[in-house]
């Protein structure tokens, strides 16, 4: 039955993995932060929720792009 513990220290492949992880969470982070900045009320729309009624209600159905 193998053990759930590792004997072994851990390797520079492990550590490039944790770098990379690392930088991808502080990435979003830093997005995150600058759009917050900005007054982007909604992140995940495109429109950013500026829409005319200025309501977002987590799904940004009432954002649609004005021709």
């Amino acid at each position: 039955m193998p053990s759930a513990e590792r004997s072994e220290p851990m390797g520079p492949v492990d550590y490039i993995i944790l770098a990379v992880i690392a930088l991808i969470l502080g990435a979003s982070a830093w997005f995150i932060w600058r759009s917050k900045k900005k007054g982007v009320k909604c992140i995940g729309c495109p429109s950013g929720c500026a829409c005319s009624s200025g309501n977002c209600s987590g799904g940004c159905n009432g954002c649609q792009s004005k021709p």
